[in-house]
């Protein structure tokens, strides 16, 4: 139970932190508080924060860990005789259909927050580019390929694109105005666009086997 109260206590305190942070950031912009600023609103002492957050950009883009991942997990999830492409587009559409964060759901605030700030951008582009990895090793576990082949690199450059895409048109339409419920509504065809560009070069790459 100690054991449980204790990280119940740590996550709350993280959570506690990137709330206050965000909150920060949309008042007066990303560039324009320091760490220390976020530390003292939060109650907490700045290295905590750094604990928790070492980058300061991870506080705004507080879903790094999973973003990193999730084309990899998307992968992982696909179902029998499913290709790579397949899977990843159902859990995209999954995604949209949850107004998930991943799938690029936040407001117009947020989303100019990210957009005009040229550090969250560049740890954006760093982010898509780690997810990017993640995929490509996954895809070469998966394919069973020798070493140095580039065909997981190609594919996973490819898939992953398309979700950046799609995210970044997301960001777009939220800051013209469209709520999430606008969002949810229009990003399905515009997925069948973007996918359909890889149908045939992806079609049949990494079909899942039956077990």
């Amino acid at each position: 139970m100690a054991t449980g109260l204790r990280e119940l206590k740590k996550h709350q305190t993280r959570q506690t932190i990137s709330d206050t942070a965000t909150r920060l950031f949309l008042e007066r912009g990303f560039e324009a508080v320091t760490i220390a600023e976020i530390a003292a609103a939060a109650q907490v002492a700045k290295m905590t924060v750094t604990n928790y957050f070492p980058r300061k950009e991870d506080l705004a883009l507080d879903f790094h860990e999973t973003f990193r991942g999730s084309l990899a997990a998307a992968l992982d999830s696909r179902r029998e005789g499913e290709s790579a492409l397949a899977g990843l587009r159902r859990e995209y559409l999954a995604a949209v259909d949850r107004q998930d964060a991943l799938a690029g759901f936040s407001g117009p605030e947020f989303a100019r927050m990210i957009t005009g700030s040229p550090t969250l951008a560049a740890r954006l582009r760093e982010l898509h580019q780690q997810r990017e990895d993640a995929l490509t090793e996954a895809l070469a576990a998966e394919t069973g390929v020798r070493a140095g082949s580039l065909a997981p690199r190609a594919a996973a450059a490819l898939l992953a694109a398309a979700h950046r895409t799609l995210f970044h048109h997301a960001l777009d339409l939220t800051i013209a105005g469209r709520t999430n419920r606008q969002l949810a509504d229009a990003l399905p065809e515009a997925a069948e666009e973007v996918f359909a560009l890889l149908e045939p070069s992806l079609a049949d790459y990494a079909v899942r086997e039956a077990a």
